[in-house]
């Protein structure tokens, strides 16, 4: 599976509508070098995802709904809040974009399957989660200090409205100690289902998504260390690297991949959840998982597919 760089439209698909089969040995082209221009496009890209995602969702809602639905108006201002900080990110970065001479990418058309606001907390949470990783997986990358400290501003408000939510579904606020960085590409893979299309003119991102990797509806409510789990890889099939039997899935942490072997099943793979070496990142909270065919590293030229996102306990 050769790396190209699309239009944002043509990335949705490809995260829909996955090759037949993904052999692992396929070779990827060397990525160019990235800009801080188009992180910040990246980053802008997420932002109109999640403030168009809030908007829809208190246009279709009313305090009412929510009060309803068991929530008060302290939590019915709290989410206009949020959907505040998503609009003003989104003309921050926009601003900051045009003041440097880079076009800004314009919002696109979504679609975010919310049927009640159950639903709609759920997912959430897990953008909110997925924000706080693309940020801090980008970090490094950013070369400009004061892009960087705009970025971390960004970061550590995106982390708040993580813990708000997560606590309001009652979940654990501040899961573990650290939060997981996600690479461009594996930020791209989750957003890029809900992405329908976007403008033509839109400038092109130096990012790809991987086949979908999905946790499958059957795996237990409560997952932990040692859960045997499926990982459904949905229309296409998965195939050892050339000279090997076995792939493996990689749960991502700050402290590097944590691996375990995965064993093919009708529909996708089993995978027991392993436990983080002693002195490393645990695994928990909102947990990232990619099938690979290398059990010491993980980049893109060796993933196969996912992430594919857990809740861990």
């Amino acid at each position: 599976m050769k790396s190209t760089f699309f239009s944002l439209a043509a990335l949705a698909a490809v995260a829909v509508a996955a090759p037949a089969k993904n052999n692992l040995l396929a070779l990827r082209q060397a990525a160019p070098e990235i800009t801080d221009g188009d992180i910040l496009n990246y980053a802008l890209t997420l932002e109109h995802l999640e403030d168009n995602f809030y908007r829809e969702v208190l246009e279709k809602f009313s305090e009412s709904d929510f009060a309803a639905a068991g929530y008060d108006s302290t939590f019915y201002n709290n989410l206009q809040e949020i959907s505040s900080d998503e609009t003003t990110h989104v003309s921050f970065l926009t601003a900051a974009l045009t003041a440097a001479g880079v076009t800004p990418v314009q919002e696109c058309t979504y679609a975010f399957n919310i049927t009640d606001i159950n639903s709609f907390l759920v997912l959430s949470s897990v953008l909110e989660g997925v924000g706080v990783s693309a940020y801090l997986g980008a970090a490094a990358d950013i070369m400009s200090k004061t892009y960087l400290t705009a970025a971390g501003s960004i970061l550590t408000v995106e982390a708040r409205h993580s813990s708000y939510i997560r606590s309001t579904l009652k979940q654990s606020p501040f899961p573990s100690p650290f939060d997981v960085p996600l690479t461009l590409n594996q930020v791209y893979t989750l957003a890029a289902p809900f992405i329908v299309s976007c403008p033509e003119d839109n400038p092109a991102l130096p990012v790809k998504a991987f086949p979908t990797l999905v946790s499958s509806p059957s795996n237990p409510k409560n997952i932990t260390a040692g859960t045997t789990i499926i990982l459904e890889t949905r229309g296409y099939k998965v195939e050892p690297a050339a000279g090997s039997t076995q792939v493996y899935a990689a749960f991502i942490t700050v402290t590097g991949p944590v691996f375990a072997d995965a064993t093919e099943v009708d529909g996708g793979f089993s995978v027991t959840v392993p436990n983080a070496p002693e002195g490393s990142a645990g695994i928990a909270g909102q947990s990232y998982v990619v099938l690979t065919g290398c059990n010491t590293i993980v980049t893109d030229e060796t993933t196969a597919a996912g992430p594919a996102l857990l809740e861990i306990l």
